[in-house]
């Protein structure tokens, strides 16, 4: 039979070649989508797994899901350029958007029943790169890994099964520490007195080709003044947004930015583990916050504080929690930004519509 190019041989074989290009790529999307293996852990799935028992709040992140949206400066002092070449480590002043928010499904919840506060910040240098990042109040992670992470979220959701979290505990002992920290650490009147951590580790590029494992942490200027259970009963149920509102309105708030270096055989893929205090530590620079918006209409509504989103000069370590959250994040932005219309934005003159 003719082989030569446009006989009918030619055409079965190009014809079949396409086909298993094709039959591929569904395979490939079916894994990714767990369609061939219904135990795998989805970034569906995971997403699913934090709808409270109501069902999501249609139009919001589906976890942090209340906050409010800032925008600044990072000032950088120059000092973090012997780690990393990313543009926003050179001395100088970068446009920063950022929003606080609280580790939550329920954009309505009052701020004292959350014990998790957050801050999520996008830097952009000069040359148009990013540097995305998405930070909790917590010293270190719940859980080690992403799988972990699901099955957290799977026990505390059995509200049919009380013992339910009793072995998630008992097959997890790193969460003993979390427990301890939220059950006994108390709470700050503002999201101005928190401490920040990246709790992922990444690895810093230098202009000479050196690397450096890294966690970073913003610590505040305003001095933290813990809250007593007595005064968390006299407080409102949005008193965080509105204290900030008024901070940043009085004077900008500020956060130093500390880089910390790992040594050798420090755990760099579970963020349920701290390193030691004494290690290597950069003050990189100081992010300023200057004005405060209701996220409604703010600049952070729908900016995804995906922590993969990195400049040249920074890239994700083997933790595989940044990899599974921004994966995550997005299902999270596709879903919500497709039910814009449940959204309750802000109309002309700052109501609800």
């Amino acid at each position: 039979m003719d082989n030569t190019p446009g006989s009918p041989r030619s055409t079965i074989r190009s014809m079949i070649a396409i086909a298993l290009v094709v039959v591929a790529i569904v395979l490939a999307f079916s894994y990714a989508a767990g369609w061939l293996s219904p135990t795998r852990l989805t970034p569906a799935k995971l997403v699913d797994s934090l709808a409270p028992p109501g069902g999501p709040a249609l139009g919001y992140r589906r976890n942090h899901a209340k906050g409010i949206c800032f925008t600044g400066v990072f000032e950088s002092n120059g000092a973090a350029a012997a780690l990393s070449k990313a543009p926003m480590f050179a001395a100088g002043i970068y446009p920063a958007v950022g929003r606080f928010n609280l580790g939550t499904p329920d954009p309505k919840a009052a701020d004292t029943t959350v014990r998790v506060r957050g801050l999520g910040l996008r830097i952009i240098a000069p040359d148009g790169s990013e540097w995305r990042t998405a930070m909790i109040d917590a010293p270190f992670f719940a859980v080690s890994t992403p799988e972990a992470f699901y099955a957290l979220l799977q026990a505390a959701g059995r509200k049919d099964d009380p013992d339910a979290m009793k072995r998630f505990v008992a097959a997890h002992p790193e969460f003993a520490a979390f427990g301890t920290w939220a059950k006994t650490t108390p709470m700050t009147a503002s999201y101005a007195e928190e401490q920040y951590n990246s709790l992922d580790s990444f690895i810093f590029t230098n202009t000479a080709g050196q690397t450096s494992t890294v966690r970073w942490s913003f610590l505040p200027e305003a001095k933290p003044e813990s809250l007593t259970a007595e005064q968390v009963k006299q407080l409102g149920p949005n008193f965080l947004d509105a204290d900030i509102t008024q901070r940043v309105a009085s004077a900008p708030q500020r956060w130093t930015m500390i880089v910390t270096v790992a040594d050798p055989g420090d755990p760099s893929a579970d963020p349920s583990k701290s390193w030691p205090q004494d290690r290597r530590k950069v003050s990189a620079g100081t992010l300023v916050v200057q004005t405060i918006y209701p996220e409604a209409n703010g600049p952070c509504r729908d900016l995804n504080f995906d922590p993969t989103v990195l400049p040249s000069g920074m890239h994700v370590s083997d933790d595989p929690f940044p990899a599974a959250r921004s994966a995550a994040y997005s299902v999270s932005f596709n879903r919500r930004t497709a039910e814009n219309s449940d959204y309750p934005h802000l109309a002309a003159g700052g109501l609800a519509q």
